[in-house]
């Protein structure tokens, strides 16, 4: 499934690098486009990625994670 990720405290290109690493990282998640400007992250998860898994991966990177949307 299509999820975006709605995120805070990204502002440079380094952020953008550290959230895309973070949930690459992640088991079952494909496909990670994270977009600076737009304040999210685009992916493709399987139905075992939770959302919480992902909140928790990005926070732990130093961002928050204000909303998860399916497309």
């Amino acid at each position: 499934m299509k999820k975006k990720i709605l995120i805070e405290g990204m502002s440079c290109g380094h952020c953008v690098m550290h959230v895309t690493e973070a949930l690459s990282e992640l088991s079952g998640i494909t496909n990670v486009n994270v977009s600076l400007e737009g304040k999210y992250a685009l992916l493709n998860a399987n139905d075992n990625v939770k959302d919480e898994d992902i909140k928790l991966a990005i926070d732990e990177v130093g961002y928050e994670v204000v909303g998860i949307d399916l497309l």
